[in-house]
């Protein structure tokens, strides 16, 4: 793991401890490794569950609650099955958040509408889930590591959005 994504788990990390919020990971292309950053700080295990490796269509639909329509008219990847699996995560695994990431990493599996590279991610809640298309193929090894990198990012960025202090009105 870089030292960039270390940074980030750690306010990742920082931020669910304060707030005593939980987390899990949904994924598919990424096999684990968006859990495996979460974990790689020390003390994870007070707000990361745990994660599940839904790689194929059976286990988004089964353990995740993704539509098999959904899956079926608009194929696993896109927006809509990577917000499935953040709902789906948060049901699943009884926590606040979740991240999910669906996609082709490659080298093969892409089609003409859905390149190699295509890869949707997505985190949050149950009642807010934000989302995030990352589409140029560098190859499996760095595609993998880009949507990781960016789908911990894109987190970070939603956690400090939910907890930023709300103004207060009067009147």
């Amino acid at each position: 793991m870089d030292f960039e994504s270390k940074i980030t788990s750690r306010e990742i990390s920082e931020i669910l401890w304060d707030t005593e919020k939980t987390v899990g990971t949904a994924e598919s292309c990424t096999g684990g490794r968006i859990a495996e950053a979460i974990i790689s700080v020390p003390g994870a295990s007070k707000y990361f569950k745990g994660g599940i490796v839904s790689y194929v269509d059976e286990i988004k639909e089964n353990l995740l609650g993704v539509d098999h329509l959904l899956l079926e008219e608009k194929t696993a990847v896109c927006e809509e099955v990577a917000v499935a699996m953040v709902k789906g995560a948060c049901k699943a695994l009884n926590t606040n958040y979740a991240i999910a990431a669906t996609g082709f990493a490659g080298p093969t599996g892409g089609t003409k509408d859905i390149p190699v590279g295509t890869i949707w991610l997505a985190c949050g809640s149950l009642d807010r889930v934000v989302t995030l298309k990352v589409e140029e193929d560098h190859g499996r090894d760095i595609n993998l590591a880009i949507a990781t990198n960016t789908v911990m990012d894109l987190f970070l960025n939603f956690l400090k959005e939910e907890n930023e202090p709300r103004p207060v009105r009067e009147g």
